[in-house]
């Protein structure tokens, strides 16, 4: 009798809790059907459809041709975490803000993964507000880490309170990832919001991983409220994750940034050193250029403009033609979160099934609040144009009355 050889698993158990990104996957698939002539509008991507302006473009193209194009410091430029120190106390009413303590990395993404796997380990628990951006739990599990999501309250646009942050303490609590104007809801954490979360953080000797990415993206006056208005006390057990992405419609250059007590930040550029070394080098000029140009905060405040124009238009048009549809009003960043399961006769409609039918039948691409912890809400971006929100609201519309019909 032949004996089987039986290969080991080719994977590790690193990746036993991994998958693949489903806001990637559902803009990949608007992206295929749109090259096969469908007409689609994608209103999933978390990305704005400004072009970078043309300072930072120039600044860009000026670094390659000046010859930075070899190796970068491996915690970022001196200029650029000057500028972002600069940037930063000026966005926080003059506070000391020290270029050492940052380590920039080739996007927040990574940033977030070096303060998760420097801060947290195995049996570590990890308290993340639910709905979340998809990549948090993922990224704690990386780390070894046990993610604990933290259902948000309804009637407080789905932000937690240290009431709801108290019932799931334990020691084994470690960390809070939390991030304010919040993917995917657009809900923003007040100043004394913030301040009760890190008072009780510091009670209970808990890292915060503060994803401030979508800052400048505020429809209040100046800035979002961050952990830098607060007290240096508040900042000893804080990373702050930022970034020139989203504000600065610079998603493709990759740059992102941690700021952190000065031994974190030690220990995560060490990380860094044995994964992906310093960020792309030109890039880093040009973010420089874009936290410290004046003509650069004119197109910010401008593009945030849009962003409110586009916004107050999408909170009208649902409050007036799908007034039974429950949302959360945004206050920041770039997304309309909506809930489906009260739509048609059953009352049962999850967001998988109905961004299914809204793709397939009425070619508008959306992501499912599956997606980010609980599928009875729907996420839309209006990081688009207004033509395309328009008609994707009119579609959307029409998506809502054929589950109200029983049609299908």
């Amino acid at each position: 009798m032949t004996k089987v050889l039986r290969l080991p698993d080719p994977l590790s158990s690193n990746l036993a809790h991994l998958k693949g990104s489903e806001t990637i996957a559902i803009n990949a698939e608007a992206r295929r059907l749109r090259s096969l002539g469908k007409d689609v509008v994608d209103l999933s991507v978390g990305e704005p459809d400004f072009d970078t302006p043309a300072p930072i473009a120039a600044a860009g193209i000026q670094a390659i041709q000046k010859g930075f194009t070899r190796y970068p410091p491996n915690i970022g430029t001196a200029d650029l975490r000057q500028a972002m120190a600069t940037h930063l106390s000026q966005l926080s009413g003059g506070r000391a803000v020290d270029p050492d303590r940052f380590v920039v990395s080739t996007g927040s993404k990574q940033s977030l993964f070096n303060a998760c796997f420097t801060l947290f380990g195995p049996k570590d628990r990890v308290l993340i507000p639910s709905p979340a951006w998809v990549s948090y739990p993922q990224i704690v599990h990386l780390s070894r880490a046990e993610p604990v999501m933290v259902a948000g309250d309804g009637e407080w646009g789905l932000k937690v309170s240290v009431k709801d942050l108290e019932r799931h303490t334990d020691k084994l609590v470690k960390g809070l990832v939390l991030c304010s104007p919040c993917n995917p809801t657009g809900s923003v954490y007040t100043l004394s919001e913030l301040r009760a979360i890190g008072d009780w953080a510091r009670k209970h000797g808990v890292w915060i991983i503060s994803d401030e990415i979508y800052r400048r993206i505020y429809y209040g006056s100046g800035a979002a409220p961050s952990f830098f208005d607060l007290g240096d006390e508040y900042l000893e057990r804080t990373v702050i994750i930022y970034g020139a992405s989203k504000a600065y419609a610079m998603t493709g250059w990759r740059i992102g940034s941690a700021y952190a007590p000065a031994n974190v930040a030690k220990a995560m550029a060490n990380l860094q050193s044995h994964t992906t070394t310093g960020a792309n080098h030109p890039a880093q000029l040009a973010a420089a250029a874009a936290f410290a140009d004046p003509k650069v905060e004119q197109e910010v405040v401008k593009m945030t403009a849009a962003f409110r124009r586009r916004r107050d238009r999408l909170v009208e048009r649902f409050r007036t033609e799908a007034p039974g549809v429950e949302f959360v009003e945004p206050h920041g960043a770039f997304y309309l979160f909506f809930r489906v399961d009260g739509v048609g006769p059953k009352g049962s409609l999850t967001g998988t099934r109905f961004c299914e039918r809204l793709l397939g039948e009425h070619g508008v691409a959306l992501v499912p609040g599956a997606a980010f912890g609980d599928d009875r809400w729907v996420r839309l971006s209006y990081a688009a144009s207004d033509k395309d929100i328009d008609k994707g609201v009119d579609r959307i519309v029409r998506c809502f009355a054929d589950f109200e019909s029983g049609v299908g």
